[in-house]
């Protein structure tokens, strides 16, 4: 079976799968996921309003990176919700895991999880700026905040634990694909983390911008990968079915506004130009 080595393997998996996304979004010619990379980086050095939204997201993902410190460090420990979750749904994820459990599906669920997952937001910065949907650019970079910006307190205050952590009958099925996730992996996110989903609510919200693109590739792809990581989440043992509730709709709240804020500057934009 598929495993990966490290996290540098994952890293050069992410590249390559940007690519290859890029490459089957852009006509499939071979040159124009590089392009579209450069595109991205121009637009980077020559707006100002570019830079500092993806400076924006850079922020809060590194809030999301010492949100396990803040935590560690709290004098006052919250209760644990899990057993309130695990009463409210029983052996539901148990159950699913055992009815489709096999080695070829926790390989390419796992690939979806770990590299698909973020492949899609970096490819589609890099597609909106290089098709001038600028828009969508605008709409991913405020998704991607609001997302982190509403799960960090829940993390920090509404403590619920992943499902292999804390039901025996629940395999952690990432292991097999992935033998050194908990030393590598779990860098980004605490067992703890697990209210909402933002595997789930990052997936959504980026399936919602993406029927927005002119792109039929990416209207069809990106939904669909939306899908199969939100099956992974209980297939692998990750998340309980109340996560993925929360995270579907923070997903789409945060893509609903994000498009909004984004259709706001657009407006403004033409207002200005119209003068």
């Amino acid at each position: 079976m598929f495993t990966f080595q490290s996290m540098t393997h994952v890293t050069v998996l992410m590249a390559l799968t940007v690519y290859v996304l890029l490459f089957f979004s852009l006509k499939r010619h071979p040159l124009y996921p590089f392009h579209a990379a450069g595109a991205f980086v121009q637009e980077l050095f020559t707006k100002r309003k570019y830079l500092l939204h993806f400076l924006g997201i850079a922020v809060i993902l590194f809030f999301n990176k010492i949100e396990i410190s803040i935590e560690n460090s709290m004098v006052v420990q919250h209760a644990d919700f899990t057993p309130s979750i695990y009463r409210l749904e029983g052996e539901f994820v148990a159950l699913f895991q055992k009815l489709f459990e096999n080695s070829y599906l926790t390989a390419g669920l796992s690939f979806f999880y770990v590299v698909v997952f973020t492949a899609i937001m970096v490819a589609s910065l890099f597609l909106y700026t290089f098709e001038g949907e600028h828009k969508l650019f605008y709409a991913v970079c405020y998704a991607l905040m609001i997302n982190y910006m509403i799960a960090i307190p829940f993390y920090l205050f509404f403590p619920v634990t992943e499902v292999h952590a804390f039901n025996p009958n629940v395999r952690f099925l990432m292991l097999d694909a992935f033998p050194s996730f908990e030393t590598e992996y779990r860098r980004l996110s605490d067992l703890d983390n697990c209210f909402p989903s933002l595997h789930t609510s990052l997936s959504v919200s980026m399936a919602v911008i993406a029927l927005r693109s002119r792109n039929k590739f990416w209207k069809v792809f990106v939904p669909a990968s939306a899908a199969i990581i939100i099956f992974s989440i209980f297939y692998l043992g990750i998340h309980w079915l109340t996560d993925m509730a929360g995270g579907m709709v923070l997903g789409l709240l945060a893509s609903r506004i994000g498009l909004r804020l984004a259709e706001g500057r657009s407006l403004l934009a033409g207002a200005r130009i119209g003068r």
